[in-house]
């Protein structure tokens, strides 16, 4: 589902991306007749994108929070090597549910381990770094997310935050609790002087975020 580009710009996009095979059909199909909010799976062209973030960064170690279906977690460890890991934050155990099941399918389930319960206390209990950082769960709490993860973030690790652009109604005036997070949070990020970073069209938005580099000595 696209929000932001033209919908058949977007179908072009995608059959121009390598497809990701039958197991992700599967579980495209599956999202759509058991949730009730499937839009919040990422997709063929957001999987393939987290994917070739991964294999450039030579990821190891990857922390997700919003697990839903496990889309991109899949999309994610098909890009580890053999000895990476990812964590990855829900508070849902039926959408999790079905994520265990095509995580362990796809061959790349022993890469995965899913943390139920708030993302925030999971976060406490983690030693950094991390690689790679996805934020793609509740929008009011993006800000804290951010603040919370961002001291495990390896030094050239890479923090991606997802539907930063919120179907384009972080343009519009006003808007619901939801909206006005998403508002906050790209102002943050955009004003936060630790960090360098690039806010993307693809699919609803997604901004990339890298630590400074420290200033050399003199």
């Amino acid at each position: 589902m696209s929000f932001i580009v033209d919908p058949s710009v977007e179908e072009y996009a995608e059959a121009h991306t390598s497809p990701e095979g039958d197991l992700f059909e599967r579980l495209a199909a599956e999202t759509h007749e058991k949730t009730t909010a499937p839009q919040m799976m990422v997709g063929r062209i957001e999987g393939r994108f987290l994917g070739v973030l991964v294999r450039s960064l030579r990821a190891r170690r990857v922390l997700e929070l919003g697990t839903f279906t496990g889309y991109s977690s899949i999309s994610m460890a098909t890009a580890l090597p053999d000895d990476g890991r990812i964590i990855t934050c829900d508070v849902d155990p039926d959408a999790t549910s079905i994520a265990r099941r095509y995580m362990d399918e796809s061959g790349h389930g022993d890469k995965i381990e899913i943390r139920l319960g708030p993302a925030l206390e999971t976060i406490a209990t983690l030693d950094g770094p991390f690689d790679l950082v996805f934020i793609d769960a509740d929008k009011p709490n993006y800000e804290n997310y951010y603040e919370a993860v961002l001291p495990l973030l390896a030094d050239n690790g890479l923090l991606i935050a997802d539907n930063v652009l919120w179907s384009g109604r972080v343009v519009e005036d006003g808007g619901d609790d939801s909206t006005q997070a998403i508002k906050a949070f790209n102002e943050h990020v955009k004003n936060d002087s630790r960090v360098v970073s690039v806010m993307l069209t693809v699919r609803d938005g997604m901004t990339l975020v890298q630590l400074q580099a420290p200033t050399p000595l003199k």
